[in-house]
């Protein structure tokens, strides 16, 4: 199976690998597109583990009648191996009951212990 996030990988050696812990996320933007793909398999718990702990909902539930299209990157703003801190602008697009949607977004990660982590949409 093809990944999710549109890297034209397979899965299993894409977000799968992040997925299950075998990897993690280089940079922000990687970190983006595994957390599109967790919502596209249906993943919550990758979804809460690579939420910030200070913005992190005590819980998650996705939808699944909601089926994710395709990602497209617009920009990417620091968030490489060596910063502490990046932005991801991204457009999601998605289908639910036979109607499209696309969600955009300006993602802000954090970069916490060599992690990086999911912050929260930019104002």
């Amino acid at each position: 199976m093809r990944c999710p996030c549109g890297s034209g990988n397979s899965y299993d050696d894409c977000c799968g690998r992040l997925h299950r812990g075998d990897a993690r996320a280089a940079t922000a933007e990687q970190l983006m597109r595994s957390r599109y793909s967790a919502f596209a398999v249906g993943d919550a718990g990758y979804l809460l583990r690579t939420w910030h702990p200070r913005t992190r909902p005590g819980s998650l539930r996705l939808e699944p009648s909601e089926r994710w299209m395709r990602l497209e990157i617009d920009r990417t703003v620091q968030g490489s191996l060596f910063d502490t801190e990046g932005i991801v602008e991204f457009t999601a697009h998605s289908r639910q009951d036979g109607r499209r949607a696309q969600q955009h977004e300006i993602s802000r990660f954090e970069k916490v212990s060599g992690t990086w982590l999911y912050l929260d949409a930019a104002d």
